[in-house]
């Protein structure tokens, strides 16, 4: 008996449900990519930043892949890229087969913990040429909130002679084998399958050490960058630091964790329970594009703004009640997007706890009532929901099991 072509792939209804989905997702992420700079920095901040002769890269941990966005003219030069092909992009394109495992798990380590990092690193130029770089990543902070902004990577090309595998990595002993392919983002939390069973790590054994006046190089860079940005962002209001104010009166949400949610494709936001009032603290791509509103409209907000005149109240309250009871919560509710038009959501809400038992957010799941059939996919909306949270209760518990942010 034949297997039912609708077994087999999508009706073209659903097909173009998807389409219009991620038509929505790259429209999102192209203006949050367009936002990065110029909603914290005056419009100048860019040619500021052009001047500059030094090789950095500027990401982005907020946006879905860490991307980068912006690239600098010596960066450019040096790697051979021009900035349409590096900007949008996640910054593992430039490592390859000889890129040590250690130190890229240093690179991620350092973004995990939102502290500076410093390593020795072979990078690729566009045309497969390696070259040998210190490469010291940076957070910036907001002064005001104490998130992390974006990341400075500066690269200084090193010039000294090889040395033995078994020296020191920037800080990182090198005593082990390195993978001959890589599959790591600045914050990816996963590394790919293969494994370098020959343990001879490749070029990892000729390894070059930075001199005192290469990393004299890399922190005056930094300290460029950083003066320029801060500069810039003065005039705006919305100042940033080279490190997180002890006065901060909020708990920044990580940048790994950032990181980590980005890949979730679902409608999803997470609440911070022990903020007053619960504020968003997270949204996902999916959930902007349901409801309409930018991410700076969303953070910081309880999520009651999504309700309206056509909101039960009883259904609300029973929200509440779950929260008190730290209980999850399955309900169907009136809410309303930014344009005030309606829609019926089937909102799954759940605790998430972190490594210690202790509850530090809340997640909630949005589903669309009008968009849920069975010809968009295999998966049950429950189950979908189910999903999310899961991965969220993962990510929240792997990442709260180390140190926090460095407070420092």
């Amino acid at each position: 008996m034949g297997v039912p072509g609708h077994c087999l792939r999508r009706s073209r209804p659903a097909e173009k449900t998807v389409r219009m989905e991620e038509a929505a997702a790259a429209e999102q992420r192209t203006e949050m990519m367009e936002r990065s700079l110029s909603d914290r920095y005056s419009s100048w901040v860019v040619e500021a930043l052009d001047e500059l002769p030094d090789n950095f890269l500027i990401t982005d941990p907020t946006i879905p892949g860490h991307p980068v966005v912006f690239a600098s003219r010596g960066f450019l030069k040096m790697s051979g890229y021009c900035r349409d092909e590096v900007v949008g992009r996640n910054a593992k394109i430039f490592q390859g087969r000889g890129t040590c495992r250690r130190a890229v798990a240093a690179v991620r380590e350092g973004i995990r913990t939102e502290t500076t990092v410093e390593v020795s690193l072979l990078n690729y130029k566009k045309d497969g040429t390696p070259i040998w770089i210190l490469f010291r990543l940076s957070p910036v902070f907001g002064r005001d909130d104490g998130q992390v902004t974006h990341f400075l990577g500066v690269q200084v090309p090193i010039a000294g002679r090889p040395r033995r595998r078994s020296g020191n990595l920037g800080g990182v002993l090198v005593a082990g084998s390195c993978r001959r392919e890589l599959c790591l983002d600045f914050g990816g939390l996963e590394l790919d399958s293969y494994v370098d069973t020959d343990n001879r790590g490749l070029e990892a054994e000729e390894s070059r050490e930075a001199s005192e006046l290469e990393k004299q190089r890399a922190a005056a860079t930094f300290s460029n960058v950083l003066s320029t940005l801060t500069r810039y962002s003065e005039v705006t209001g919305k100042v940033v630091c080279g490190k997180r104010c002890s006065s901060t009166r909020s708990v920044a949400l990580g940048s790994a964790l950032h990181i980590s949610l980005g890949r979730i494709q679902q409608s999803f936001v997470l609440t911070d329970t022990n903020l007053p009032d619960m504020p968003i603290v997270y949204a996902s791509d999916a959930f902007l594009s349901l409801t309409g509103y930018s991410r700076h409209e969303v953070l910081g907000h309880n999520c009651r703004f999504l309700c309206g005149p056509g909101t039960d109240i009883e259904t609300s309250c029973q929200i509440r009640e779950c929260i008190q009871a730290s209980k999850p919560c399955t309900v169907r509710i009136l809410n309303y997007r930014k344009d005030r038009s309606s829609f019926w959501n089937l909102l799954y809400i759940s605790p998430v706890r972190n490594a210690s038992g202790k509850i530090a957010y809340y997640v909630g799941v949005q589903i669309d009532e009008n968009s849920n059939n069975d010809e968009q996919g295999l998966m049950s909306p429950r189950m979908k929901q189910l999903s999310v949270v899961g991965t969220v209760k993962v990510a929240v518990r792997g990442l709260t099991m180390g140190a926090g942010p460095s407070s420092s």
